[in-house]
């Protein structure tokens, strides 16, 4: 919760910057940007940084300052969650290797060293079945199965707020293309005729939200799937390991 809460905290302020720098550079130069500027005149004279600002602007403030938010975010979770799950990565091999080794050689003790020793889900789930042999095999691999789904509850964590806002970013992009239509029909009614100008110009900008809500959306759902390819492939992990496991602990004999 206070990882969340200073994510928020940080999109928050960026939201706010961006906004600022928007309206003091419009303030200086006097002049706004029109419904009917065109890609290639943004980006010939201002750039593509600038051209991206002068859409995010015609998308309207409101809807797309929600829609950058959920991509913050959105960002930040899966950003953490690489590293942690990337960090989660151990060399099971390697592992059993020298557990095996130093419960031949130095007995239980070594091995607990060995897995306190070693980062990673499996050398802790390594570490509480050891804590756990003098009451029997029975008892350590009902330990070792317990503890996993702890550690794969952890492993999962996060991954709900991703795909929510990957839910939300393209539903606010659709909420705001609904209510430009709307404007754009409020437009060709005060002005009692149906304009190529005024239609065009006011499909444009509902359609901007659409189009950053369903980028946003992308980019998360890319990140989405990576992590849950991560998971999936450390839970394998886990469970092929935990076998081996077990099967050296029952040769080991104190």
């Amino acid at each position: 919760m206070k990882r969340f809460i200073a994510f928020l905290t940080l999109a928050a302020l960026l939201i706010i910057g961006v906004s600022n720098q928007v309206q003091a550079q419009t303030q200086g130069s006097g002049q706004t940007v029109t419904q009917t500027e065109t890609v290639q005149d943004a980006a010939q004279s201002r750039g593509f940084h600038q051209m991206i600002k002068n859409y995010f602007i015609q998308g309207g403030a409101g809807f797309m300052a929600s829609i950058l938010l959920c991509l913050i975010l959105g960002l930040a979770i899966s950003i953490e969650r690489t590293l942690y799950l990337n960090l989660s990565a151990t060399n099971t091999k390697k592992l059993l290797n020298q557990l095996e080794t130093a419960l031949e050689s130095k007995g239980l003790e070594e091995a607990k060293v060995v897995c306190s020793n070693t980062r990673g889900p499996v050398a802790s789930i390594f570490f509480q079945g050891l804590t756990r042999y003098d009451e029997g095999l029975d008892m350590v691999e009902k330990s070792v199965i317990a503890y996993g789904g702890v550690l794969m509850g952890r492993l999962e964590s996060g991954l709900s707020w991703i795909s929510l806002f990957i839910a939300t970013a393209p539903m606010l992009g659709f909420l705001g293309t609904v209510i430009g239509m709307v404007q754009a029909f409020d437009a060709i009614e005060a002005a009692g005729d149906i304009s190529p100008t005024i239609v065009a110009g006011g499909i444009k900008v509902a359609l901007l939200t659409t189009v950053f809500g369903l980028i946003v959306a992308i980019i998360l759902q890319l990140f989405y799937n990576y992590l849950v390819a991560k998971i999936d492939s450390i839970v394998n992990d886990m469970e092929d390991s935990s076998i081996s496991f077990i099967d050296i602990l029952s040769k080991y004999k104190k």
